[in-house]
């Protein structure tokens, strides 16, 4: 309910040329998932983009959980977190229960999310730039500017070839793609135990933890160009550089290595510095 609410408001601003986000729109997204609890069709517009992200989202969880299965290692379904945010939510997650005992199980688990919900997101952004359009400084109009990942530009020049990437109003379903993509680019962080954390550590072992801190004091000076970095900087240093201990001294074979590197590409074509930024 929570995405479909952001979803029907972002159809909203596409349909009649507003800009993206402006300073009400929060409000009334608020507005409309109290307003659904009494006609819920009102939520309708708003499923292209929510079924879209959940889809995405739920890839991902569900890369992890079922190579969860695969190994015979105890983890939960997915959990989705609603959230009155941009997006509606604040992701979704899998409880991993049981202890995981060698490095190949813990870069298999890692990786198979971010690969999932890659696989999904871009064919979301591709489906989704076919029903977007051209509107000079569209995205200089709004109160926030989203920025354009490399695999999201690579795209916006298959279908808009000239446009530049302000100009390019993202339908909803492409928004969503847009979504996902960030969200494997925040997974692949090498950082404590998010994804790129468990890849690092299958890798490198005990001194993924002070990789990890370096890596997050990177992200303060980068809040200089989105604020939100400095957040996940405190997040994950106080609750997620911790990373459990795996006592297995093989290393990984050269096809899981091959994978390591497309790790790093997917997460050179996913990151920007200024996901989220104020209006230039």
């Amino acid at each position: 309910m929570s995405t479909s609410a952001v979803g029907a408001r972002l159809a909203y601003n596409f349909h009649q040329n507003r800009p993206l986000f402006l300073e009400d729109d929060l409000v009334q997204v608020l507005a409309g998932m109290a307003h659904a609890f009494r006609n819920p069709l009102d939520l309708i517009p708003g499923l292209p983009f929510s079924l879209t992200l959940i889809t995405i989202l739920l890839a991902h969880e569900m890369g992890h959980y079922l190579t969860c299965v695969y190994y015979r290692i105890d983890a939960s379904l997915p959990y989705f977190l609603p959230m009155p945010t941009l997006i509606g939510t604040f992701g979704a997650f899998i409880r991993i229960r049981s202890v995981i005992v060698s490095k190949k199980e813990l870069f298999d688990v890692g990786i198979a999310g971010p690969l999932a919900g890659f696989a999904f997101a871009v064919p979301a952004l591709a489906i989704g730039l076919a029903f977007s359009k051209v509107i000079p400084g569209i995205a200089a109009q709004g109160d926030m500017v989203f920025s354009t990942p490399w695999i999201l530009r690579l795209l916006e020049l298959a279908v808009f070839p000239g446009a530049s990437p302000g100009d390019i109003y993202l339908h909803p379903i492409a928004r969503a793609g847009w979504v996902g993509v960030f969200a494997t680019a925040l997974n692949l962080l090498p950082i404590g135990q998010l994804d790129g954390g468990h890849i690092l550590y299958s890798f490198i072992g005990d001194r993924h933890r002070t990789l990890s801190k370096i890596f997050v004091a990177l992200l303060v000076p980068m809040s200089y160009f989105s604020p939100s970095w400095l957040i996940w900087a405190v997040l994950l240093f106080f609750f997620g550089l911790r990373h459990p201990r795996i006592y297995d001294p093989t290393k990984l074979d050269g096809g899981r290595v091959k994978l390591g590197w497309l790790a790093l590409l997917i997460f050179v074509m996913s990151f920007t510095i200024a996901p989220v930024s104020g209006p230039r």
